[in-house]
């Protein structure tokens, strides 16, 4: 049997074998809060937001680590549920220090959004102030652990998405925190400063140095910086280009970029001497021209050069289709093998 029938709160659902819970709620439209889970990343089940009720079994179990099993009937929240969740959240926030207004995530953080969800305003527990590592030894993003909240998602992400394992969770209890192998700052281990572990953190525990401003219009592109093809969403704001983030519709990256397509782009976009037009030199002087006038001056010039006095210079910056026809144009049209390729980016 492929699939499982099961009813969540009266629905009558059929999900392919495997679906766990939460992901068969969210098929439907059900709606189960949740902090540690992220569709990226494999289940980890630590911060027990999404618990809910299953006829016949014990507890309160995760929705993001239990598996739909035929004929299971699952209620997503009734006064016991929303009981158990406020608790939770309210110890989370015991120890989160209370610095919302001035935050770098803040009104983008998913513990502000979920407290709000759930009608915590106030933990009503003793505040701790947990010793925690405030690091901001890296160029593009600052970490404060004092307000991770130990979801294991920027570890997690590192580990199955990078592929690096910079950072995991290191200590017990109360001084349990992310931080690279034997310690020490995060420059100074292997991290490569992608991001990609700031893009997942639900909280302010990490941050980009220089957040961008919002943007008020994107547009979907290809990252120019190699020849992979990964898709890029950058955001412009009064017609400059201010953000850059990975396209998860493109089949290439599936929205993960790397240091140069995440920062990379922005800067040589906007830039001064960046060139928007061909140039032609005309008395020693170069001149805007049209693509057709300049097209055509490539195409006389090539004609006039011997075989002897071409070479091709590929580039490591478009993709290899594209390589492989400047080396056939260089063989095949212009009869030399003078072919090099940069790839020293």
């Amino acid at each position: 049997m492929t699939h499982v029938a099961l009813t969540i709160d009266g629905r009558q659902l059929s999900v392919p074998r495997g679906t766990t819970i939460l992901e068969a709620a969210r098929s439907a439209g059900i709606r189960i809060p949740t902090l540690c889970h992220d569709p990226d990343l494999t289940p980890y089940g630590g911060c027990r937001l999404c618990i809910v009720s299953v006829e016949g079994m014990r507890g309160l179990p995760p929705s993001c680590t239990t598996e739909a099993a035929e004929g299971m009937k699952v209620t997503t929240e009734n006064a016991e549920i929303l009981a158990t969740r406020r608790d939770v959240m309210r110890l989370l926030l015991a120890d989160h220090p209370d610095e919302c207004l001035s935050c770098r995530k803040s009104l983008d953080c998913e513990l502000q959004r979920l407290a709000r969800e759930l009608v915590v305003r106030e933990h009503g527990l003793i505040p701790i102030a947990r010793k925690a590592t405030r690091d901001d030894s890296n160029p593009v993003f600052l970490r404060d652990m004092r307000k991770c909240v130990l979801c294991a998602r920027c570890v997690k992400t590192c580990q199955e998405i990078v592929g690096l394992g910079a950072i995991d969770l290191v200590h017990r209890g109360s001084e349990s925190e992310p931080a690279p192998f034997l310690g020490g700052d995060i420059r100074s281990s292997t991290c490569e400063s992608c991001g990609e572990c700031v893009v997942h953190c639900p909280t302010g525990a990490l941050t980009f140095r220089d957040p961008p401003p919002e943007p008020d219009r994107e547009v979907s592109t290809i990252c120019p910086y190699c020849g992979v093809g990964c898709g890029l969403v950058l955001g412009a704001r009064r017609g400059v280009v201010v953000s850059s983030r990975g396209d998860h519709d493109n089949p290439v990256n599936k929205g993960v970029l790397c240091v140069k397509g995440r920062f990379g782009s922005i800067e040589y976009v906007n830039h001064s001497d960046r060139l928007t037009t061909p140039l032609v030199r005309t008395d020693g002087e170069l001149r805007p021209t049209s693509w057709d006038e300049a097209l055509d001056l490539v195409a006389r010039r090539l004609k006039e050069t011997p075989a002897s006095a071409f070479g091709a210079l590929a580039s490591a910056k478009v993709p290899n289709e594209d390589n492989y026809l400047m080396q056939k144009f260089a063989r095949a049209v212009m009869g030399t093998n003078t072919i090099d390729h940069c790839a020293r980016l």
